[in-house]
C-alpha cells in the first residue's frame, strides 16, 4: 500500500474505509524520564536498542492535502530572512505568508505552542516536561488514524529525551530537546510514540521506502537552523534539503510544507517571522503572497480543518486556517489589526503567567474550554480531553486575538520583565 500514491489511495476509497491503526488515544506506560541520560556511554548503549517504528500504512485523505510537513529555523527578523537569496528562491516556488507571527519569546514556548495550542506561560529554554493530562495535536491525529512523526537532525537515537546532544568531534551544539515539541509533552513518551520521534537520517529512509507519515515536524541542528550561526547558513541548508524534494513526485503529491522561524531575533518589535508554504497543495500559486494574519496556532487549526479533526479547546480553535486550505474547508478568516496594522499595539513577544513561568506570578495549568467550537465550521473538542478535564472555568475562546505578556487574560498579571 505504501508504494501507491496518496492521491490514488484517496480515489480508490481505500483510506476512507480502512480502520485507524492506532490502538487508542489513551497513552499508557509513559517513559518520560527513562531516555534522558546524555553521558556518552549511556547514549551509545541506548542507540543499540532504541526501537524505530514504521508508521501505519493507512492514509487518510484531506480536503486540501494528504501530507503536512513543517520545518523550523531560528531567531531571525522577517526582513533579514526575506533578503536571504536561498530563502528568496524558495519563496518563488510557493506562497510567502507576509503576516505570520510567533506567539512569544524565547524559542521553546513557541515550539510548544505550535503543537499544543498554548505556551503555558513558558519563558525559558529549560528541560521542561508538560504534564501527561495535557494533550497536543498528536492526540487529534491519532484519534483519526493519521500517522505522524518528527525528524530531528543529529538526534542521537529514536526516542531520545535528553536535554541536548553535542557533536562528538567538534563539541558544537547539535540536537536540542527544546526544538522537538512533541517530546516535551509527557503524553508523547509511551514506547510507541517515542518510536516515531527519529533522527533526520530516518526521513531519507522513509522517503526512499514511500513510508513518510502524514504529519511531521522537522528541525535542523543548531548550526543548520541558524541558531548558532546565521540566516545565510539556515537558508543554504533549507534550500539544499528542499530543492531535490520539490521535484520528487511521491514527496510532493498532495503535500503542504510550511517553512518558518520560531521567533524574531529582535525582542522589541512585533514577532513577525518569515514563512513560506510549498508543495503540491499550493500548485499554481508559485511566487505569490498571502497577507492574512496567522500565528503558530494556525499550524494546528489548518491541520484540524484539513482532516476534520477535533480541537484541543485552546488557542487552536480560533486561529486562522491558512487560506489555501480554508478555501476548501469553509473556515472563516478574521483579521487582527492590533498585531498587523501600521501602528500595532500587540507584539506577541512575551508570555503571561503559567506553570512554566520563571520570572513572575506562576499559575496552574489552564483548563481547556470544552464548549467552544471553531467559527462557522463547528469543530468540537476531542472527547478524551473533555473526559479528562471536565467542564472547568477557562480563559480560552474561539476569537483570533490571543493574549500575551502585556495583554494577559482577565485576572492575570502583566509581564513587566524582559523575557
Amino acid at each position: 500500500m505504501a508504494a501507491l500514491a496518496l492521491g490514488a489511495l484517496a480515489i480508490a476509497g481505500v483510506a476512507a474505509h480502512a480502520p485507524p491503526q492506532y490502538p487508542t488515544t489513551t497513552v499508557t506506560s509513559l517513559e518520560s524520564d527513562v531516555y534522558t541520560a546524555t553521558v556518552n556511554t549511556s547514549v551509545y548503549a541506548a542507540q543499540a536498542t532504541a526501537p524505530t517504528s514504521k508508521f501505519p500504512k493507512h492514509y487518510v485523505p484531506g480536503k486540501a492535502f494528504d501530507r503536512y510537513i513543517t520545518i523550523w529555523m531560528e531567531n531571525t527578523d522577517f526582513d533579514k530572512a526575506a533578503s536571504d537569496p536561498n530563502l528568496a528562491w524558495l519563496a518563488t516556488k510557493g506562497v510567502t505568508l507576509e503576516n505570520y507571527y510567533g506567539v512569544t519569546h524565547p524559542s521553546e514556548p513557541n515550539y510548544v505552542a505550535s503543537v499544543g495550542g498554548d505556551n503555558f506561560g513558558m519563558d525559558n529554554d529549560d528541560f521542561n516536561q508538560i504534564d501527561a493530562n495535557v494533550s497536543s495535536v498528536i492526540d487529534l491525529l491519532e484519534d483519526k488514524g493519521i500517522s505522524w512523526g518528527t525528524y530531528q537532525e543529529d538526534m542521537p537515537y529514536t526516542g531520545f529525551e535528553g536535554f541536548s546532544w553535542v557533536n562528538q568531534k567538534t563539541l558544537a551544539n547539535d540536537y536540542v530537546r527544546k526544538h522537538n515539541p512533541p517530546i516535551i509533552y509527557d503524553a508523547n513518551t509511551s514506547p510507541r510514540r517515542l518510536s516515531y520521534q527519529k533522527n533526520l537520517t530516518e526521513f531519507h529512509t522513509d522517503l526512499a521506502n514511500n513510508e513518510l507519515p502524514q504529519w511531521s515536524f522537522i528541525t535542523p541542528n543548531m548550526t543548520d537552523d541558524g541558531h548558532d550561526t546565521s540566516v545565510t547558513v539556515a537558508g543554504t541548508w533549507m534550500r539544499g534539503f528542499l530543492e531535490p524534494l520539490l521535484s520528487d513526485e511521491y514527496f510532493m503529491e498532495r503535500t503542504l510544507i510550511l517553512v518558518t522561524f520560531d521567533e524574531t531575533h529582535t525582542y522589541t518589535i512585533g514577532n513577525k517571522v518569515f514563512s513560506i508554504l510549498l508543495g503540491d497543495a499550493v500548485s499554481g500559486l508559485a511566487g505569490t503572497t498571502d497577507s492574512r494574519y496567522y500565528n503558530h496556532y494556525s499550524e494546528i487549526s489548518t491541520v484540524e480543518a484539513n482532516w476534520g479533526l477535533h480541537t484541543l479547546g485552546r488557542w487552536d480553535v480560533g486561529a486562522n486556517v491558512f487560506n489555501v486550505v480554508a478555501e476548501k474547508t469553509g473556515d472563516v478568516y478574521r483579521p487582527n489589526l492590533a498585531v498587523t496594522g501600521a501602528n500595532e499595539t500587540i507584539f506577541q513577544n512575551s508570555s503571561f503567567a503559567g506553570p512554566f513561568n520563571d520570572n513572575f506570578a506562576k499559575a496552574a495549568y489552564p483548563a481547556p474550554n470544552v464548549n467552544i467550537v471553531s467559527p462557522k465550521t463547528g469543530r468540537t473538542i476531542l472527547p478524551a480531553i473533555k473526559r479528562t478535564w471536565g467542564n472547568k472555568k477557562s480563559y480560552y475562546n474561539n476569537g483570533v486575538v490571543i493574549p500575551d505578556g502585556q495583554h494577559p487574560p482577565e485576572g492575570y498579571a502583566v509581564n513587566d520583565v524582559a523575557n
